[in-house]
Parts: C-alpha cells; structure tokens; sequence
C-alpha cells in the first residue's frame, strides 16, 4: 500500500487509494475553522472548501493493512491485518489501559517501540467535546488528539514522564470525571462551553491526596502541575445534524450526500455521517 505524501488533488478530481486518519490542523487564527484533509493513498484532499457541495465516497472491497500493507479480508484496531494486531506494542491492550504496562515485566511485544513511545511526558488534560472528560495523550500530540475527538476546548493539566504513569493519574481523575465521549452529542453540535480552568482548579483539590499518593511512589517530580491556558476549537460545520445516522462501508460500500461538515474524524453528510478512522486501510475513490 502506498504511504501518504502530499500530493493534493484538485477540488473536482477523483482520486483513489486506502484510507489513512484524516489530516486536522489548528487554522492561523484561534477564530478560524480547523483545517481538514482526507487521506487516500497519496493524494490528500482539502475538505474545508468542499462544505456544502456534493461529495461520493466508494470503497472497492479492498482493504490494506496500515502497518505491513498486506491485504486482509477484516481490519482489526482501526487498520491493522490480524498478524500485525497480534504483534505490534501498538496494538496491545496497555496502549487502551496504559496502567496495565507490563514493559518492566520483560512481556513488552516490542521494546524498543514501547522505549520510543511509552517512556515520553504525556500530557493529563481536560477537554470538551460532549460534556467535561479527563484524557491522556504523549505531549508531541497536542493538540491533534483533541481535534480527533471534535473537542471545542481543552486544556492540558498535569505532564508525567510515562505513558503507565499517566494511566495511573488518568484512573484518579476518573473517579470525579468521564473519560469518554458521547460521540452522537458531539457531532449534534449542542455542546456548551465550560470554565475549564475552575473544572482543573476543583478536580485538583478534590484528589490532592491521591495525587499527592502517587508521587509519594514515582517521585515529587514525576506529575507535574500545569498553568496552561485554555485553547477553543472552532469546525468547519454549516448545518449539525438533528439526528445522527451512521454510514458504514461493511454495509454499504458507496456513501454520497451534501457534505455538511467535519468534526473530530467524522464527515456529516446531509444523508448521515461516518467514522472515517474506523475505516483505515479500506480502498475508496473519492469524487
């Protein structure tokens, strides 16, 4: 399968290839529109211009895996062959529950990778895209991670020098707050805003002693408070839908309507919306 280059295509030509995570980027200015590409193969295509215009999405039947490029009749973790998802540290049930790191007990599936990736600050952070959640993500990936969940404001919180470490900090948090987006009340747009500032202020008093527990066992300088400013996201979205209906490719292979807009990994048409992540690896044209 083809790597992902920037080769762009043109607004009205039809472009084929496997679908990777759509590309989000923050706009030049805080009170601009995220700035969304779909990725197919090695073309990316601009989809803030194309709000409001008329948009086919077809898959061939083909999928591709993401990591090895072997074709495979199911994808398994959002675009991985059943090889690869039964390999790969990236696929392992600690990358979900990252307080369950068994690096230090030598059943690591890769190492190295785990060395590159889970022994880097990660970022304890609040976000809005439903309703408040806590979440964690390696600090190299802000803010993408939280335009991947739609989120409309986020705020970093706590930095830790672990991906296992910020799964223990993550478990704390969620005994006063969600860690899970409604993904239906996101895309219908009716999300208020919230002082995210008072919301970190409050959780912080609350699990002072938890907090206070867990550095006691990884070091005073192992969670770290944060005074960040809190950051707002704005989407390029021209009418939310007023009830979600799902597309799926497994069921039907040629999804088309009025693209309405794009939030999180998510295209609304005026027809439904779909998951695109959820459909890594699958070969679609797009025209």
């Amino acid at each position: 399968m083809q790597r992902v280059t920037d080769l762009f295509a043109s607004t009205n030509s039809p472009v084929q290839g496997c679908l990777q995570k759509m590309a989000a980027s923050l706009p030049r200015h805080q009170d601009e529109q995220v700035v969304y590409h779909l990725r197919a193969g090695e073309h990316r295509v601009a989809l803030n211009e194309r709000i409001g215009t008329p948009m086919r999405l077809s898959w061939s039947g083909a999928i591709a895996c993401t990591h090895c490029g072997r074709a495979t009749k199911k994808s398994f973790a959002q675009g991985y062959c059943y090889p690869c998802f039964k390999r790969l540290a990236q696929c392992d049930t600690c990358i979900m529950k990252p307080e369950t790191c068994h690096y230090y007990q030598g059943t690591c599936r890769e190492p190295a990778w785990g060395e590159a990736h889970c022994f880097q600050p990660h970022i304890v952070y609040l976000a809005n895209s439903s309703g408040l959640k806590v979440g964690i993500t390696r600090k190299t990936q802000m803010p993408t991670r939280w335009l991947d969940q739609g989120a409309i404001q986020a705020l970093p919180m706590l930095e830790v020098n672990t991906r296992q470490q910020s799964g223990f900090v993550e478990m704390l948090f969620k005994e006063q707050v969600a860690d899970r987006t409604n993904w239906r009340a996101m895309l219908k747009g009716d999300v208020e805003s919230l002082d995210l500032r008072a919301e970190r202020d409050r959780l912080l008093s609350v699990l002072a002693g938890g907090l206070a527990q867990l550095r006691s066992v990884h070091g005073e300088d192992a969670i770290r408070t944060l005074d960040e400013a809190p950051l707002q996201f704005h989407y390029p979205v021209a009418a939310f839908p007023r009830k979600v209906v799902s597309h799926n490719f497994d069921k039907q292979p040629q999804v088309e309507g009025i693209l309405q807009g794009v939030k999180g990994q998510y295209l609304m048409f005026d027809t439904g919306v779909i998951n695109l992540r959820k459909f890594t690896g699958y070969e679609i044209s797009v025209d």
